[in-house]
């Protein structure tokens, strides 16, 4: 054979095994010890060569797809069983394999917002939660802090599973509402920590979201660098966008601190970020709990309130009017000169039981303490019902991570209420029914109610029986 034919032949072999190779790729969220949605069908893509036949097989299902020109390729697998067993996927574009060992499938919930959020199971103060955290079946992945100009389609990560070793690596929150979850349940749970502090809402929300809500019409029109990571949708397109379309069950969030000052805007924010991820996630109205911000800073004696984060929590409560959300009260468990109080044990615990009523048919569960619901003038009285009573409302009593213990013979703490002058005034407040009764007698014609209204709301403490305690509110619109 001649050289120039040899050396023709040889790039020929060369183009040939290339091809065979046809080298497949997947995004981080498919590795090792991963944790599959169950109950859904679950998407699975990645990149190959253009044209090349992709394979996926796993738990008794073979599925395949081809990649189109830009490399990309999809298949679906259809829903799974919970498995405590692990399994093995297989990846395969011609003579290329690929094999993700360890894998489960069960819950898989994306954790998302600012500090409390991001904050380790390390950083509680709690070395016995560490030393029993002997769960392998709770697994996470941290997605690293990346703000982006245009949606990214991968991250930096990898799969852990849960051990005394690793969990103070782990989103406290997220470590507790998973603990919960898989001690009631029994099925692995994943966690996708998704989540960065200090940061504003704006920036995890996608164009779609900012585009249905109209008070929002200024910021969907504006395009944004990723030179500042608070800019609008920057984290979306960084830390979220590469996770589209992973089969979750739903979102815990936990963010509002850095938007502390607003008011009904923040609920406008809220509907866009949450209408922003479904629409781009594509499983509908998938369940989006979240964390109403903790006491903060030296209690307000002004009866009057609304300092600080008070507009911002009224937002926060405003936002269950959006479909399948659910919020976790804490004002019972903040520290005044710590915005990161070490208690997400409760913050866990009170998030996990919106899911388990909601998700997963604890349909006798009390999952919610007492929500404002109506308001009605008696002579020189106020008479406030509430949805969420559960077995009774009472006075209770919070101490550091130990149950709330009814106060027997209590008063109400944190009322105050006002005539038509808008004068406030402390008011006495008591139980009757379900019912809480309000009054003063300084107020001969009251208007209005707020309960627990202002920055730091300390001594607040009407709570349902089963010890899960009252959203702020007011009755007023002034």
């Amino acid at each position: 054979m001649r050289r120039r034919d040899f050396g023709l032949a040889l790039v020929c072999l060369l183009v040939i095994a290339v091809a065979a190779a046809a080298e497949v790729r997947l995004p981080s969220q498919f590795g090792n010890s991963m944790v599959l949605q169950q109950g859904k069908p679950v998407p699975v893509w990645g990149w190959a060569d253009a044209g090349a036949k992709v394979g996926v097989a796993f738990a008794s299902q073979e599925k395949s797809a081809t990649a189109g020109q830009d490399g990309k390729w999809t298949v679906t697998l259809d829903p799974l069983k919970a498995s405590t067993t692990p399994g093995t996927m297989t990846v395969t574009a011609g003579d290329e394999v690929v094999k993700f060992e360890d894998v489960l499938v069960g819950e898989v919930w994306i954790c998302s917002g600012q500090s409390n959020m991001e904050w380790t199971v390390g950083g509680c103060n709690s070395p016995d939660d560490i030393a029993s955290a002997d769960y392998p079946l709770v697994r996470q992945i941290k997605v690293p802090h990346k703000p982006s100009a245009e949606p990214l389609d991968n991250f930096q990560g990898s799969w852990v599973a849960c051990s005394p070793q690793t969990v103070p690596g782990f989103t406290a929150v997220g470590y507790f509402f998973a603990r919960e979850l898989h001690k009631e349940l029994g099925v692995p749970i994943g966690l996708v920590n998704s989540s960065w502090g200090g940061t504003r809402v704006e920036p995890w929300t996608p164009p779609c979201g900012f585009a249905v809500v109209p008070e929002l019409e200024e910021i969907a029109e504006k395009t944004y660098d990723a030179k500042n990571h608070q800019q609008p949708t920057v984290l979306y397109n960084g830390m979220i966008a590469p996770l589209v379309p992973l089969a979750i069950r739903g979102a815990i969030w936990y963010q509002g601190e850095s938007n502390g000052g607003e008011g009904v805007s923040y609920l406008h924010k809220k509907q866009a970020l949450i209408g922003g991820w479904r629409q781009l996630f594509g499983q509908g109205d998938f369940p989006f709990y979240f964390v109403q911000l903790a006491n903060w800073q030296q209690p307000n004696d002004n009866p009057q309130g609304g300092d600080g984060w008070a507009k911002l929590r009224e937002a926060q409560l405003d936002a269950l009017t959006i479909p399948n959300t659910g919020m976790a009260v804490i004002i019972d468990i903040g520290e005044a000169r710590d915005i990161h109080p070490k208690n997400k044990q409760d913050v866990g615990r009170r998030l996990a039981l919106w899911a388990l009523a909601k998700d997963y048919g604890k349909k006798d569960l009390v999952y919610s303490g007492p929500l404002y619901k109506d308001v009605k003038v008696e002579g020189d009285k106020i008479r406030i019902s509430f949805d969420h009573v559960g077995s009774g409302l009472m006075v209770g009593k919070k101490e550091g991570r130990e149950p709330v213990q009814e106060v027997k013979d209590g008063e109400l703490k944190r009322f105050a209420i006002a005539g038509a002058d808008q004068q406030w005034h402390w008011a006495k407040a008591a139980i009757d029914g379900d019912t809480v009764v309000v009054s003063c007698p300084e107020v001969k014609e009251p208007v209005a109610v707020r309960y627990a209204f202002s920055m730091n709301p300390e001594g607040a403490n009407l709570y349902n029986k089963e010890g899960l305690p009252a959203s702020p509110f007011r009755t007023d619109e002034w």
